[in-house]
């Protein structure tokens, strides 16, 4: 192995139930680090317990992004249009709310920073505010590397799941963009997945709100304010538990800085000045049992919207199509993510070499093991549930026993 590449494996002591370090579910306060501190003390301190951090230093420094999109301190409206203007991008209309989320329409993105001047110039009257939201770049402009995934973030399993897929290409890292006043409702994320956030250029104001608080933001019928901050959350009709609402952290986000955001934390967020920002969604061993958690809800909740047809022929089947559109993911695709990620760290281990990340990171052995220990659990309990029990996915999955038995070797 290279030099370089040894100075990149991300090193991680074994972190098991026993261990000192534990989930806080009380430690609210936001922290701030910096990019010196050790990964694993990162890791322990907020993936591990699933608290929000802001991370400074140099993040972007040697990004092409902060490099070519900016121009004094702002958008580079020239070069980001004669170099991607063609691409088709979905943009949000802030002032118009569609169902509990804003209205989206794809244009070109030419004409979008064509708008975006014109907004700016107009005082921003006349034109309504618009956001690009959810821009897939890298799969756009796979070519193009404008940034590299801090190490903090770089055990991905989501994004490192769907770049491997050759049938049909996803993947949960996008590009935002938009002027200032431009902002995002309240909101968790995909999966009750990590996300972080980085901007290129300008200013971001969050508000965090902690697992749990999001029942003070429901209204008589259990759905989530749009907005955290309207005057009408205060009426105890609509909003019955509003005055309940005890834990809320807001943070202004500077240019450069990192933000992670912790799985089942509910955010809105506001742009503050002309912003472009790096973001994606992901999951690894620290919150993949609440992603379970979450996916044994959402099909809790799929079953109870059409228990009235339980009798039909396929019900089963039909509410896992109902909970692949609603949720994003199914149990059998579920099944298939654990595997592929156990199986790529096995292969590591038979190997004896680290496993290669997003921006030539590298997981060492320890983490390797974390990472199956967390795997292995997972997949006992989906193994065993009663919905599992109930499909037939596992008929051309005979070898699913032997990968169980592999992760044993690793730990007995």
């Amino acid at each position: 192995m290279s030099k370089v590449g040894m100075t990149n494996i991300l090193e991680l002591d074994i972190i098991c139930e026993s261990d000192s370090y534990s989930k806080c579910s009380h430690m609210y306060e936001v922290s701030f680090a910096n990019t010196d501190m050790q990964y694993k003390d990162f890791f322990r301190r907020y993936l591990y317990e699933n608290r929000p951090c802001v991370v400074r230093g140099p993040v972007t420094e040697s990004w092409k992004s902060a490099n070519e999109w900016v121009a004094d301190n702002k958008p580079n409206f020239a070069y980001i249009c004669r170099k991607f203007g063609n691409v088709t991008v979905p943009v949000a209309n802030c002032d118009e709310k569609y169902y509990n989320v804003q209205k989206i329409r794809d244009i070109q993105l030419c004409d979008y920073l064509k708008y975006w001047q014109d907004y700016n110039s107009k005082c921003h009257s006349d034109l309504p505010c618009l956001y690009l939201k959810d821009w897939h770049f890298t799969q756009d402009f796979p070519e193009e590397n404008i940034y590299r995934v801090p190490n903090y973030f770089a055990s991905d399993w989501l994004n490192e799941y769907y770049s491997a897929r050759t049938s049909i290409k996803d993947d949960y890292r996008f590009v935002y963009m938009g002027p200032k006043g431009s902002w995002t409702p309240l909101h968790a994320d995909v999966f009750t997945s990590f996300s972080w956030s980085v901007n290129i250029c300008g200013r971001k104001r969050w508000l965090l709100f902690p697992p749990g608080e999001e029942v003070c933001l429901q209204d008589r019928f259990g759905k989530l304010a749009y907005d955290a901050t309207a005057p009408e959350l205060n009426d105890e009709k609509i909003y019955p538990r509003y005055k309940e609402l005890c834990n809320c952290e807001e943070i202004i986000q500077e240019p450069g800085e990192a933000i992670f955001i912790p799985s089942g934390w509910h955010h809105q967020v506001w742009n503050l000045e002309d912003t472009i920002s790096i973001n994606h969604n992901w999951i690894n061993g620290c919150n993949i049992k609440t992603m379970w958690t979450s996916l044994k809800g959402n099909l809790m909740a799929v079953k109870k919207e059409v228990e009235d047809c339980k009798d039909m022929e396929g019900w089963n089947e039909h509410c896992q199509l109902m909970l692949q559109a609603m949720f994003g993911m199914n149990y059998e695709e579920f099944y298939s993510f654990l595997t592929a990620i156990g199986e790529r760290r096995l292969d590591a281990l038979r190997d004896n070499k680290p496993l290669l990340l997003f921006g030539n990171w590298q997981l060492g052995r320890n983490h390797l093991l974390f990472d199956l220990m967390q795997v292995k659990k997972i997949l006992i309990a989906f193994l065993k549930d009663t919905d599992t029990l109930n499909l037939n996915i596992f008929k051309n999955l005979d070898d699913q026993p032997e990968l169980m038995k592999e992760f044993d070797h690793y730990f007995l």
